[in-house]
């Protein structure tokens, strides 16, 4: 790997375990300030709201500027929505603001890997990628746990700013503050970020034409047969894990009575498995072979029905590793697909545009949809039900998409994995 690789993930992980443990100390404040149950699901679908507005726009945005300079700027964002957090502004609007950060520097986090390195180490780049995000989401979501548990919070809020009166009182706002500090560290990473050589590409002058080119890059992806199939698995994949990070908190509130600093915990043992899935497939997987773990998306929606009948904690943890670990295994491979496609078809940061609006705007529905059932009165065990049954239905329908796609487009097929086959031995 070149050396810009590691600062890249440096960067990378530290704004992640920023976004983590804010996640936890969002969910605290709120649940400190009296605020109802369905407003700390919301943080979900809140974080996910810019990334499916901004779309059309974050990705030719990451083309046109060195993609360390977009991540910068994304960082300082993110400080912004926790500084407004900090000021009475209500979490759910100060959070998306943060989420507006994230939508900007995903498109450069993911985009400039395709610039700095060869298709050959695609795979295994996206490996360590997701392996270092998941340990920095299980380092983060335990950071905030702690942040806004008794022992550290004590300690946070009993330093006193001589002849400087701050905002900060409560345990989650401590918190809070910390993390802000995190998100400099990251930014400060991204300034150290190289620049790879490939030529940027100038937005327009009339930023609206942006739409019409999103959605042709949209289009292009679902139709190209391989994208398509790889664009499908991960939208669901995201949709279903972005809002399952909460669910566990819900569930382990209620199948094991724990408060936010313990379920917290076990969001982190999902993520272990995770990490675990992803460096496997990263050492084992080839594009050409991406397809092959769609099985594993079935098998993930009937191991999140079964949490329902699992009430202890050491039956627990090894089962929720195990389900991390499929999705690990699935979301790599198919990852580093839907990216070489995308490359290969608009460019890399449109490409992950695209991407993200897929997912994330599944995320955001999924989102909702939770949102709504539990302001309606739905438990944490039926929802758990609703989001298993999607993902081993959906991903079924998926497969046979794929099955229908080998029978009827063959010849298209062939030649495209001839391409990755190509990229792989020699990029």
């Amino acid at each position: 790997m070149k050396r810009g690789f590691y600062t890249i993930m440096a960067a990378q992980f530290f704004s992640s375990l920023a976004d983590n443990a804010l996640f936890v100390a969002a969910i605290e404040l709120i649940r400190a300030s009296g605020g109802a149950e369905w407003q700390r699901a919301a943080l979900v679908p809140m974080f996910a709201l810019f990334y499916v507005v901004l779309a059309p726009f974050v990705g030719a945005f990451a083309d046109a500027w060195p993609k360390g300079r977009v991540m910068f700027f994304s960082n300082a964002i993110k400080v912004v929505g926790c500084l407004l957090m900090l000021f009475s502004v209500h979490p759910l609007l100060a959070y998306a603001i943060v989420g507006l950060g994230a939508a900007a520097y995903s498109p450069a986090k993911y985009g400039i890997l395709t610039e700095l390195l060869p298709s050959s180490q695609l795979v295994k780049a996206n490996g360590w990628i997701e392996g270092l995000t998941i340990g920095s989401i299980i380092l983060g979501v335990l950071l905030g746990g702690q942040l806004v548990g008794n022992r550290v919070s004590s300690a946070l809020l009993s330093v006193d700013l001589p002849y400087i009166d701050t905002p900060i009182d409560s345990p989650a706002e401590a918190a809070i503050c910390v993390l802000v500090f995190i998100y400099i560290l990251a930014a400060w990473f991204n300034t150290r970020i190289p620049l790879t050589g490939v030529a940027m590409r100038p937005m327009p002058a009339n930023k609206l034409a942006l739409l019409g080119d999103f959605w042709q890059c949209n289009n292009r992806l679902w139709r190209d047969k391989l994208g398509q199939i790889s664009l499908a698995t991960t939208t669901l994949f995201w949709g279903v894990s972005g809002n399952l990070r909460y669910i566990v908190l819900a569930w382990s509130a209620a199948a094991l009575g724990y408060s936010t600093t313990q379920a917290s915990s076990l969001v982190g043992v999902v993520a272990v498995g995770t990490a675990v899935g992803a460096i496997v497939a990263s050492v084992r997987m080839r594009l050409d072979q991406a397809t092959s773990v769609m099985p594993l998306g079935i098998a993930m929606g009937v191991l999140v029905i079964a949490m329902n009948f699992i009430s202890n904690v050491w039956v627990a943890a090894p089962f929720l590793i195990l389900l991390g670990a499929l999705g690990g295994f699935l979301v790599v491979p198919m990852n580093a697909l839907l990216q070489h496609r995308g490359h290969n078809l608009m460019g890399a940061g449109r490409s992950i545009a695209v991407q993200n609006f897929n997912e994330q705007a599944c995320i955001l529905l999924l989102g909702a949809f939770y949102s709504l059932s539990t302001g309606l009165g739905m438990s944490a065990f039926g929802a758990i039900t609703a989001f298993g049954l999607v993902v081993a239905g959906v991903m079924w329908l998926i497969k046979r998409w794929h099955a229908s796609n080998l029978v009827h487009h063959r010849a298209e097929i062939d030649r495209l994995l001839d391409i990755a086959r190509s990229d792989n031995s020699h990029g």
